[in-house]
């Protein structure tokens, strides 16, 4: 049962938490005006698209990505002072043990778990969507939005290649599609170029000719135009992570499967997709870790703690990037690389679980 004493530690948790977390963001923000004032100015983004748009939506993305460090942050900060204080030397003298101490110190951590699962699965893509419109608009430099030498596979045994596509007008250049089955070529289409037809959802391909193949018989066609509803869409031709972002994850689920059947399986969305499973867990290792160092006054006192808490909160980031990079080098898998940092950092909490009542 919840007792007051439990009720007290999950308060000044929360609180020195949230606190926290506010006021990270209020600097984030600041710095980050000061940064844009210039963009903002040359590009005349309206105030109101500028408070409701961008730093609005800028709270989610930034309350995320912060929460990890500040949880270790504020477990260290008030532990200490409650063992300075000799509030923790007087809750295990009446007999309570260390474990059953830990339990408030859990049940904040499970609080700030599901507010950050949520945050990363589902709110954070539906704000994230005009966020990047507002940046892409009135931050971003504008791009020439043509992509060039496109190679996908948008069926299975259906291949195409593009030579130049322009996503503002929707026209793409020298057009080939090819289709194989059981690895043998059974037709191929050439094409000058294809446009996008927004209104019926079609491609329009122009003077093309198609080479179909059955044995050793060859047949040719052609002709000037005609309208074909390939399994593509525009947006595809220039997937980035900005796209991942706005996804929420049953939707990011679908499109893996998707990119998967086309043969164009990318790390970076796999990387994604754990991701967003990971950071919640390490809320509760970090909270673990965080209590065992701070519980003990030690020589140095407070100081002391969140030096070598922020020191260690740091190295786990550090570890969490550099897995990464190996899983985009293809020398891990994308789960083991997202979930590593936690297997490590699970141990480490294990062994100053243990030592921390002696």
């Amino acid at each position: 049962m919840i007792k007051r004493l439990d009720i007290y530690i999950m308060k000044k948790f929360l609180g020195t938490f949230f606190l926290a977390l506010g006021l990270i963001i209020l600097v984030a923000i600041v710095f980050d005006f000061s940064e844009r004032v210039d963009d903002f100015i040359n590009n005349k983004a309206p105030l109101r698209l500028i408070l409701t748009d961008y730093y609005l939506n800028f709270i989610p993305y930034f309350s995320n990505l912060f929460s990890y460090l500040f949880v270790f942050i504020s477990v260290i900060f008030f532990t200490s002072k409650m063992s300075i204080h000799s509030e923790i030397t007087a809750i295990l003298s009446t007999g309570i043990s260390y474990r059953r101490m830990l339990l408030p110190y859990m049940v904040s951590a499970a609080i700030i778990a599901i507010f950050s699962f949520v945050l990363a699965n589902y709110a954070i893509p539906h704000t994230s969507i005009r966020r990047l419109e507002f940046e892409q608009k009135y931050i971003d430099k504008p791009t020439s939005g043509v992509e060039r030498d496109i190679h996908k596979q948008i069926d299975p045994g259906v291949f195409i290649y593009v030579e130049n596509y322009n996503a503002r007008s929707g026209y793409g250049s020298r057009f080939s599609m090819e289709k194989f089955e059981d690895g043998e070529l059974k037709s191929k289409m050439m094409a000058d170029y294809i446009r996008w037809d927004s209104v019926n959802q079609t491609w329009h391909i122009h003077n093309y000719w198609i080479r179909t193949l059955d044995g050793l018989k060859e047949t040719i066609t052609s002709g000037p135009a005609m309208d074909s509803a390939l399994n593509l869409r525009p947006t595809e031709f220039n997937r980035n992570s900005n796209v991942v972002e706005a996804m929420t994850t049953p939707r990011l689920r679908k499109f893996i499967a998707l990119e998967l059947s086309r043969g164009h399986g990318d790390v970076y969305y796999e990387i994604e997709k754990h991701r967003r499973y990971a950071g919640p867990f390490a809320v509760f290792i970090l909270t673990v870790i965080g209590v065992a160092l701070s519980s003990r006054k030690i020589r140095g006192g407070m100081g002391m703690h969140i030096g070598f808490g922020i020191a260690l909160s740091f190295s786990y980031i550090l570890f969490m990037q550099v897995s990464k990079e190996f899983a985009r080098a293809g020398d891990l898998a994308p789960w083991m690389a997202v979930w590593l940092p936690n297997f490590v950092y699970s141990l480490i909490a294990v062994v100053l679980y243990r030592l921390a009542p002696k």
